[in-house]
């Protein structure tokens, strides 16, 4: 449903908002081991990610990604998400089809417009806390 990139994304900011929840800063090359990521790859992430104001670079000597950590509650999903795919994931078909609206709905065009209200919703309701909360405790995981 998410692209690579969002995926990363979600998973890298995720990482970054606990380790700043407890005090520490993150280089590039730990968030990328961490997230199981390319380098370079998760480098493009959190440019897109800096640029949006979701994570702060700090650079230097003692420099890396963290999130401010009274930002880290107003954070939604959904932002992470816009940052890096857009609003596509809210438009076009379920099927893939290139005409598929209201007026010429694919067979799982009324089914798949509730679905993404619902993932909108979640996505506009989800705190980058609440993602970090299963990770403190060890029942959720960022790799595969």
């Amino acid at each position: 449903m998410f692209s690579k990139a969002c995926e990363y994304g979600i998973r890298a900011s995720t990482y970054i908002a606990l380790q700043s929840l407890e005090g520490r800063r993150v280089s590039l090359k730990e968030i990328a081991e961490e997230i199981d990521s390319p380098v370079a790859f998760t480098a493009k992430i959190l440019q897109l990610l800096s640029k949006n104001n979701i994570v702060d670079s700090v650079k230097g000597a003692h420099g890396g990604f963290e999130i401010n950590k009274e930002k880290i509650d107003k954070l939604k999903l959904s932002q992470i998400v816009d940052a890096i795919d857009g609003d596509k994931i809210y438009a076009g078909c379920g099927l893939g089809l290139k005409e598929c609206n209201a007026d010429k709905p694919c067979p799982v065009h009324d089914k798949f417009v509730e679905i993404r209200n619902d993932l909108k919703q979640m996505l506009e309701n989800t705190s980058l806390f609440e993602m970090t909360a299963g990770l403190e405790v060890g029942l959720t995981y960022l790799k595969r």
